[in-house]
């Protein structure tokens, strides 16, 4: 079983318990915490319901103050030393999560391909591409392994961009990552209000 260094104190399991007892009559709703995006500067750590039959295969399970907590396999080596607190005030309270590591890139050749995928986007690719005020994003990795690409910021509308995803992006990729087909963009480059020429 994988271990969860997820650190949620009883005031955060109290309001959370208080919280899934408002959504629902049943005691079968927990809480289900991934992080979105991981790795990467996007990286968004949350918190959802979780109503039987939503929990998702490989999930791991946690008993917390009368009610369940699962949290998405793929993403507990970015939840490490989270932490989720609740503190309350005049105003009612705040539920804070804090995971220090869910921007940390950790990629192994184990890791699922998106993870690798966004590791290069981010290490390699956009570094290059933010000297022209421009990023490029994983939006979706397709079933017959093509990675679906946004590109923005001075990359969307710029007339080099055919150049810049063939050239730079798939060689990139495609290099560091020979289980990948190929990359498509689905980007709106008719709108050149940010471009850079």
């Amino acid at each position: 079983m994988a271990n969860i260094d997820v650190d949620i104190t009883p005031s955060a399991q109290t309001y959370l318990k208080e919280l899934l007892q408002k959504q629902s009559d049943s005691d079968d709703v927990g809480i289900r915490m991934f992080v979105a995006n991981p790795g990467t500067p996007q990286a968004e750590t949350c918190i959802a319901y979780c109503r039987p039959g939503e929990v998702k295969e490989g999930d791991v399970s946690m008993v917390l103050d009368g009610f369940q907590a699962y949290f998405e396999e793929r993403s507990l080596p970015f939840l490490k030393d989270a932490k989720v607190d609740y503190s309350a005030d005049r105003m009612g309270g705040q539920l804070t999560i804090r995971a220090p590591n869910s921007k940390m890139p950790q990629v192994t050749d184990d890791s699922p391909l998106e993870d690798r995928i966004n590791y290069v986007l981010y290490n390699e690719v956009n570094p290059g591409l933010a000297a022209h005020g421009g990023e490029v994003s994983l939006v979706e990795v397709t079933d017959d392994s093509y990675a679906i690409l946004r590109f923005g910021g001075g990359c969307q509308g710029c007339s080099a961009v055919d150049l810049t995803l063939k050239n730079g992006v798939e060689v990139a990729l495609m290099d560091k990552l020979p289980e990948l087909k190929g990359i498509r963009d689905i980007t709106d480059h008719t709108d050149r209000t940010q471009a850079y020429f």
